[in-house]
C-alpha cells in the first residue's frame, strides 16, 4: 500500500472555478462566483449555456465571497471589506450596464454594515443596519437599491444589539438586560422608545437567537427555540403576544447551529419550505408540500448533503450544491416542470474524488463521561496505524466541525497524516448541556477534552504518540498554544493562527459594537477583565502567563488588519519567546484579517505549514516529496 501522488498546496487552495451559484428570480440567468484576475468575482451567465458568460464586477484586491439577486434581475448586490478589516461596503451590480463598474452604497469610511436584508413586501428596497453615527451604535435604514438613497428608520438609543424591521413598517429591536436575557421590543419612533414583548433566557443563546427571521406576513418571527428543553427546534414567535409556538422538530438532532443557515425559504415571499438539523450528517424536513417533491428529486443527484439551495421565484427551476467530504460544490441544475437536471459544475475538478480522504464520523468518551463528537480523516493508500496526527481544533469556541470538505485536512491526508477534529466542549449543535460544560473551563476540561481526543486515537492506534501535532484557528489557535504551555510534552509540533494569546487583552479589544453580546458569551465563560479578581483567573488561563514552558517548535500566523484577535496577540508571543532565545517561526500578512482570504498568502502559508509538520512529524512534504523540506522565510511576508 502507498500514498496516491502528492497533490501540490496550489492546486489544493486554488481559487474553485465555479462556486456559489443561484438562479435570478426570472429563471433566466445563473450567477456564480469564479476567478478574475486570481480573485473570485461575480459572473452572470445564460441559464442553458456558459457562452455568454461575462464577469461583472472587476475586485483585483479581495475575492467576493457572496451576492445577492434582488427582486428585479437588474440589480445584484454584495458586500466587501478592506483587506480583512470586517468594514463591510454594500455594493451594486447593474447588469443593464455591461462594463460598469460595482457602485459602493455606503460609502463611508470605517464604517461597517452589521445586516443586509432584503424585506418581504418592499420591492426595490433593502434593510440595512450601520454604526455610521458612531462605532458602537448600529442605526437601521432603509436604502432604495436603484437610486442608493438611504433613509434613517431608527436611531439607536443606544442598547439595541439587532434590529427588525416588519413588512407593515414596524420596527423591533433586541437588547441585552442588565442580567444578560435577550429582550426583544416594539419600537416606537414617535417617542424613540422601546416597549418589551418577551425576554429570552440569556444563558441558552450564547451567540444570540438563531435563526431570528421574520414570518411573512410580518406577524411573528421564526426562531431556534431552546426553552425548557436541551435540542433546539423552530418556534414561531408571535409578536403581538410573545407566545410562542412550535413549528418544527427534530427528536435528537438541533437545528443546524449559526453561521450555517437552519432555514430554507422561498427568495420572494419569504415562505418557509424546509428546515435543516445536523447531526453527523445533515438532515432536511420539508415543511411545504411543493418543495417536498422538489428535494427528494434533487437528493437523488449527489450522496453529498444539500448546501445552498436557490430557486426561480415560480418555484420550478432550481440551483443546487451539495457539501460532500471528497467532492466539493458540486452544483446541479433541476427543472421541476420537465423533469431535467443536469450538473453545472465541480468547483474543484482537477481534485479527483477517489484519491481524497473519507471523514468518518467518531464519539470519543471524555474523562468525566460526556460524549464527544468528532471526525476522523485517515490516508488514502496506507495502513492506518501509527499514523502522525494533526488534531484540528476549530473556532468559536462556540461552533463545530461538520462533515464537508476542508482543503487543509485532505492536505494533511494526502501528506500521510491521520487528522482528527473533535467538538469538545463548547461545540454548539449538540443541546445546551453539552455548550454549556465549558463555562469556566478555558485552558481546563476543554483542554482536557483535546487531551482525550488525542489519548484516544493512540490507543486506537492511529496516531503515533511520538508526532502529535495541533493545529487551530481563533479558538483553535489559542487551543493550540494552551496545548503548548499547558501540556507541552504531549505535542510535537503546534501551529496558532490568529489565536488568542491573553484572554483579558483580548477581550479588551474586540470591536466596540459586538461588545454587548459578550456578556452571555465571554464574559459568562471565561470572566470580564474589568473585575480583579475576574481578570486574574483569565491571566492563570491564557497562554502568555506561562510562555517559559513552551518547547514545542511553534508556528505562529497573522492577519494584520485582524479586528477580532488583533495582532499584539500574535506579536507579544512571539515577542516573548524570541526574548528567551527560542525559535520560532511568524508569518503576518499585511493585507489580511482574521483569517487568510486571497489565494497566494493562503498557498504560502500552507506551504510553509506543510514544511513546517513535515520537519516536526515526519510527514510528506509536498515541496520535494520528502518530510525535510527546508523552512521558508516567514516574518515580513
Amino acid at each position: 500500500m502507498a500514498l496516491p501522488e502528492l497533490i501540490t498546496v496550489e492546486e489544493f487552495f486554488a481559487p474553485p472555478e465555479r462556486s456559489g451559484a443561484q438562479i435570478s428570480p426570472d429563471g433566466t440567468r445563473i450567477a456564480y462566483l469564479a476567478p478574475w484576475r486570481n480573485r473570485l468575482n461575480v459572473w452572470v451567465r445564460g441559464i442553458d449555456s456558459e457562452d455568454d458568460a461575462r464577469c461583472v464586477t472587476a475586485d483585483e484586491t479581495r475575492s467576493v465571497v457572496g451576492f445577492h439577486w434582488t427582486d428585479d434581475p437588474r440589480w445584484l448586490l454584495y458586500l466587501q471589506d478592506s483587506g480583512g478589516d470586517e468594514n463591510w461596503h454594500v455594493y451594486r451590480i447593474d447588469l443593464d450596464d455591461p462594463g460598469s463598474s460595482a457602485v459602493d452604497l455606503t460609502p463611508f469610511p470605517g464604517v461597517r454594515t452589521w445586516g443586509l436584508d432584503l424585506p418581504v413586501g418592499r420591492p426595490g428596497k433593502a434593510i440595512v443596519q450601520l454604526n455610521t453615527r458612531t462605532v458602537g451604535e448600529i442605526d437601521l435604514h432603509e436604502l432604495d437599491i436603484a437610486t442608493g438613497e438611504l433613509t434613517l428608520l431608527a436611531h439607536n438609543p443606544g442598547q439595541v444589539i439587532v434590529w427588525l424591521c416588519a413588512p407593515d413598517g414596524e420596527l423591533y429591536g433586541q437588547t441585552l438586560t442588565d442580567e444578560g436575557d435577550i429582550e426583544l421590543s416594539r419600537w416606537d419612533g414617535a417617542t424613540g422608545s422601546l416597549s418589551p414583548v418577551v425576554v429570552f433566557d440569556g444563558t441558552d443563546h450564547p451567540l444570540n437567537i438563531s435563526p431570528f427571521q421574520l414570518t411573512p406576513d410580518g406577524t411573528g418571527v421564526w426562531i431556534g427555540s431552546n426553552r425548557d428543553t436541551d435540542r433546539t427546534r423552530l418556534a414561531r414567535l408571535d409578536l403581538a403576544t410573545g407566545v410562542e409556538t412550535e413549528v418544527d422538530s427534530h427528536p435528537s438532532l438541533d437545528l443546524v447551529p449559526a453561521p450555517y443557515p437552519s432555514l430554507i425559504t422561498h427568495p420572494r415571499t419569504g415562505e418557509l419550505r424546509g428546515v435543516r438539523y445536523l447531526g453527523e450528517r445533515q438532515v432536511i424536513r420539508a415543511v411545504d408540500p411543493h418543495f417536498a417533491e422538489v428535494l427528494e428529486k434533487v437528493e437523488t443527484l449527489s450522496d453529498g448533503d444539500v448546501a445552498a439551495v436557490s430557486s426561480d421565484d415560480a418555484g420550478q427551476r432550481w440551483v443546487v450544491a451539495f457539501n460532500h467530504d471528497r467532492d466539493p460544490g458540486v452544483t446541479w441544475f433541476y427543472d421541476h416542470t420537465t423533469g431535467e437536471a443536469r450538473q453545472l459544475f465541480r468547483s474543484h475538478p482537477h481534485l479527483g474524488p477517489e484519491v481524497m480522504a473519507p471523514m468518518v464520523p467518531v464519539t470519543i468518551p471524555a474523562r468525566d463521561g460526556l460524549s464527544l463528537p468528532g471526525y476522523l480523516t485517515l490516508p488514502v493508500g496506507v495502513e492506518p496505524t501509527g499514523l502522525p496526527l494533526v488534531l484540528d481544533v476549530h473556532g468559536g469556541p462556540w461552533a463545530r466541525d461538520i462533515w464537508m470538505f476542508d482543503p487543509f485536512v485532505q492536505m494533511l491526508a494526502n501528506r500521510g497524516y491521520a487528522v482528527l477534529q473533535v467538538n469538545f466542549r463548547g461545540s454548539t449543535g449538540y443541546g445546551k448541556a453539552h455548550t454549556r460544560a465549558a463555562i469556566g473551563e478555558f485552558a481546563g476540561a476543554m483542554h482536557d477534552d483535546l487531551i482525550d481526543a488525542v489519548n484516544w486515537a493512540v490507543e486506537q492506534g492511529y496516531a503515533d504518540r511520538d508526532r502529535v501535532g495541533v493545529y487551530g484557528l481563533s479558538y483553535g489557535g489559542y487551543a493550540a498554544l494552551v496545548a503548548v504551555t499547558f501540556t507541552p510534552d504531549v505535542f510535537a509540533a503546534a501551529i496558532d493562527y490568529c489565536g488568542i494569546s491573553d484572554l483579558a487583552n483580548f477581550m479588551r479589544t474586540m470591536p466596540p459594537a459586538v461588545r454587548g453580546m459578550m456578556a452571555n458569551n465571554w464574559y459568562a465563560y471565561v470572566g470580564d477583565p474589568a473585575d480583579p479578581a475576574q481578570e486574574a483567573d483569565m491571566l492563570v488561563r491564557s497562554p502568555i502567563s506561562r510562555v517559559d514552558d513552551i518547547r514545542t517548535p511553534l508556528m505562529v500566523v497573522q492577519g494584520a488588519n485582524d479586528v477580532r484577535v488583533v495582532q499584539a496577540e500574535s506579536d507579544n508571543i512571539v515577542a516573548s519567546l524570541r526574548a528567551r532565545g527560542v525559535d520560532v517561526e511568524y508569518m503576518v500578512s499585511g493585507d489580511e484579517g482574521h483569517g487568510f482570504a486571497n489565494p497566494e498568502n493562503q498557498i504560502d502559508m500552507y506551504r510553509a505549514a506543510e514544511a513546517f509538520l513535515a520537519r516536526h512529524l515526519g510527514g510528506h512534504d509536498g515541496a520535494d516529496g520528502t518530510g525535510t523540506a527546508p523552512s521558508a522565510v516567514l516574518e515580513g511576508r
